[in-house]
């Protein structure tokens, strides 16, 4: 019979199991009964595969969408579908290996391929146009996580913050939160957990429930980033370092960046995000088939991805309406190991979740699996369908009717043992609660090539043959906060930087190693002044990006020094910001800077920046402690300063004191110094001087006296030089001549005495005179000397003790940039000084 688009499945036609013969009565299946999920097992060889991919098939002729998820890439063969039947269209995907064990070469096994399937669908009367129905019936896609082989797969997404209200769905999202916690702790190793008990599941749980609740989004590396520096401070009812200390939590950490560092993980960052609403169904409407090839996966990469699609699946699921009919298929090629009887791994409570909870919701969990022993059956209870191909051991056997019983129905668990036990290949044992009893049925002729598993290496050439073009997904651009059109400003200082592109971004500021500061400088400049020091041109068409931290290193010491014999006793600080290293060095006079007031370093960040990723010599502990002795000796090599010292004038100042200071000091001393000398002289010269003064005024008194004595003499002389000439005229008393020559030479005594007198009265006003000339000299001297004082400057170097250096800045400094389009450029400003 032809497929029809009649609302249900033509999986096969009837067995009679007694007489071995085919019977002509289709088995139809009404996908409505997937709704209460359905297992598919069997043996090796039982047909098994064929029996899913002819499901698939009937699947998506009825336009439902489905994710299919294939650990062994069995599954890619739902591409490989020719209505042509040409034998080169087979050629690509015969085994050759096969073929040569066959003694064929592949022309010949490519044709007999080919016809083999053009036979095989005309005896169930399918051909062509059933292909056909198939090709124009769905979409495919190819997704390969980790690898670029076929569409690579973002997980990345399952960190972001859902789009349902916290508070209306906080049950739900817990235990999305706990399923995509288990996941990642699964794939560093950290294996069974339990979710109460563990410190770094409910360290994590934390962690991405404070993000969510508030409507924050949460990338790989900011989750690592908080691992190390919590957001919150306590855990419980403890502090968050003695729950868990900060030792164990950069131990978390550093597993968790293995996996995030590793050169594989950039592919995870790569292609179609998880949004599993976006993938079922085409720009067209045409319902799509999503095949998650998984083969190339090591077994933790794996479990990581299986648990992630189906919590996205789930928080998809719980988005939707309630219905009765099948919304989406969810097939899992081969479930063992990932929902075992005893152990825990992360996959195994989602998918008992999904069992119990996806029925309301339309989601149809089509399970298989070769090994019933290592699958728990109490899980599977809440199959409604069991297709169950050929067993042989018993404990398989024992096992899978174990499940039955616990499904209900009231089997005989005899006769199932022995119909199960003798089922030819592509026979199978059908069980659905939806219907009175148990059949058996043979699987018809599969669409789809059945070439086996594909390698990795075939991936491309099965997307090209399909033409396979992954959905859209937004690029970095679209994703980022909407822009804000500044206005144009005018120029003034060098531009700014171009902005870095394809650059790993964090929300949260990353940790550095060890005990090294983390410091975050102030924005000394607002958006406006920014752009005025970056020169940037007046009426450029400007839109305002997110605000950027970048790292640098900032290191700062104080420096103490103590002269008593110069005056000295002062602190200077010495500082580098340091943005780049050279090797494992540091050039600290490159990044000479001014310094900062440790007060403002601990600001809080600008709102909504976002912080560049730590290179790896700020990220080196072992380099940054290094580093700091590097420091504080290239501190101690250059910090000597110069006294300036002029000992006449009792000057001594360090390098705090200004040029223009100094010479104000000095003027000052010298000015002081001249008047105190001036003060000297001048008490000396009014000593000598009141001297003199006493010695004229005594001399003025001789001299006066000399003078009298003279006059009186003189009169003497007269009076008597008369008396003899009288007498010689014989008027009065006869006198002798030597009387007279004597008055004469007394006359002549006093005049010469007052000569004398006269002449030591000069002498001393010309000693005075002198004197009065020598002060003025001698203040003269004294301001030539002053002036001469002022450049008598001595530099005298002081060069401080090591025990006087103290280091103390010392760490990571987050400096933060404005980012804008400049004429469609980005470009970097600087937000401080």
């Amino acid at each position: 019979m032809a497929i029809q688009k009649d609302g249900a499945f033509f999986l096969g036609k009837l067995f009679d199991l007694a007489q071995g013969k085919l019977l002509d009565e289709p088995l139809t299946y009404d996908p409505a009964d997937l709704t209460t999920h359905a297992v598919v097992t069997g043996m090796t060889g039982s047909g098994k595969t064929g029996m899913c991919v002819g499901l698939l098939e009937e699947a998506a002729i009825e336009g439902i969408p489905a994710i299919i998820i294939d650990p062994k890439g069995d599954l890619t063969n739902l591409l490989l579908h020719f209505p042509e039947f040409l034998p080169e269209q087979f050629r690509p995907w015969v085994d050759p290996e096969m073929a040569r064990r066959e003694g064929k070469d592949v022309e010949v096994a490519a044709a007999e391929a080919a016809e083999s399937w053009r036979k095989g669908l005309a005896g169930w009367d399918l051909g062509a146009q059933d292909i056909e129905l198939l090709k124009d019936s769905v979409r495919f896609g190819l997704f390969t996580p980790g690898s670029t082989a076929g569409t690579p797969v973002n997980i990345l997404s399952s960190f972001a913050a859902p789009e349902v209200g916290w508070e209306e769905h906080r049950e739900m999202l817990r235990e999305k939160i706990s399923t995509i916690v288990t996941a990642l702790l699964g794939l560093i190793g950290i294996d069974d957990i339990d979710p109460l008990r563990s410190r770094e599941h409910i360290l994590l749980s934390n962690i991405l429930e404070h993000a969510w609740s508030s409507g924050q989004s949460l990338t790989l590396v900011e989750l690592i980033l908080q691992t190390q520096n919590p957001p919150f401070e306590t855990l419980g009812a403890f502090p968050v370092d003695s729950f868990f200390p900060s030792k164990d939590r950069s131990d978390l950490a550093m597993q968790l960046n293995s996996f995030l560092a590793s050169p594989s993980f950039e592919v995870w960052r790569e292609g179609q995000s998880l949004d599993v609403g976006a993938m079922l169904h085409g720009p067209s409407g045409k319902p799509r088939h999503n095949i998650f090839y998984l083969a190339h996966l090591n077994d933790s990469e794996r479990m990581f991805f299986v648990t992630l699609l189906f919590a996205s699946i789930e928080s998809w699921m719980r988005a939707q309406r309630g219905t009765g009919n099948l919304r989406m298929l969810v097939y899992f090629d081969e479930i063992v190991g990932y929902l075992p009887p005893v152990a825990n791994p992360p996959s195994r409570p989602i998918m008992l979740r999904m069992l119990k909870q996806a029925r309301a919701f339309g989601v149809g969990l089509l399970l298989a699996t070769q090994n019933p022993i290592d699958v728990d059956y109490r899980g599977l209870s809440n199959a409604g369908t069991w297709v169950i191909g050929r067993l042989q051991t018993d404990q398989d056997k024992q096992r899978l009717l174990d499940g039955l019983d616990s499904a209900g129905g009231g089997l005989d668990r005899q006769e199932v043992d022995r119909i199960i036990s003798v089922l030819p290949k592509r026979t199978f044992f059908i069980h659905n609660v939806h219907e009175k009893a148990p059949r058996i049925f043979q699987t018809r002729f599969v669409l789809n090539y059945l070439a086996g598993p594909l390698m990795r290496t075939q991936i491309p050439q099965l997307m090209a043959l399909d033409g396979i073009e992954p959905l859209p997904s937004a690029s970095p651009a679209q994703e980022a906060a909407a822009a804000q059109t500044m206005p144009g400003a005018a120029t003034a200082r060098p531009t700014a930087a171009p902005a870095a592109t394809g650059e790993l971004l964090s929300a949260t500021a990353p940790t550095p190693g060890g005990a090294t500061e983390a410091y975050v400088l102030p924005a000394t400049q607002s958006l406006g002044q920014a752009l005025a020091s970056a020169n940037l041109a007046s009426g450029s068409t400007m839109t305002q990006g997110e605000t950027v931290y970048r790292p640098a290193l900032l290191a700062q010491a104080e420096v103490a020094y103590s002269v008593p014999k110069h005056g000295l006793n002062m602190t200077r600080q010495i500082a580098s910001l340091a943005a780049e290293a050279r090797g494992r060095t540091v050039v600290w006079e490159d990044f000479a800077h001014a310094g900062f007031e440790p007060s403002v370093l601990h600001h809080p960040a600008l709102p909504d920046a976002r912080y560049a990723q730590l290179t790896g010599w700020l990220s080196d502990s072992r380099q940054l402690n290094a580093l700091k002795k590097d420091f504080a000796e290239w501190v101690y090599r250059t910090s000597t300063v110069q006294v300036r010292t002029i000992s006449a004038l009792g000057i001594s100042v360090g390098p705090d004191v200004s040029p223009g200071e100094l010479e104000s000091m000095v003027q000052k001393a010298a000015q002081e110094w001249a008047s105190k000398e001036q003060s000297t002289a001048e008490a000396a010269h009014k000593r000598k001087l009141d001297d003199l003064t006493s010695k004229i005024r005594r001399q003025e008194r001789d001299l006066e006296s000399e003078e009298s004595e003279l006059k009186q003499r003189r009169v003497e002389e007269v009076g008597k030089a008369g008396e003899v000439i009288l007498g010689l005229l014989g008027v009065g008393r006869k006198r002798g001549i030597s009387s007279s020559l004597t008055k004469r030479r007394l006359t002549s005594q006093a005049k010469q005495d007052v000569e004398e007198a006269q002449a030591r009265l000069e002498e001393l006003v010309k000693q005075r005179d002198e004197l009065e000339a020598q002060l003025k000299e001698t203040v003269a001297e004294i301001e030539d000397r002053a002036q001469s004082l002022t450049a008598e400057i001595t530099e005298v170097p002081v060069t401080p003790y090591k025990k006087d250096i103290f280091v103390e800045l010392f760490g990571i400094a987050w400096c933060p940039y404005y980012t804008v389009i400049v004429d469609g450029q980005s470009r970097e400003i600087p937000a401080f000084s």
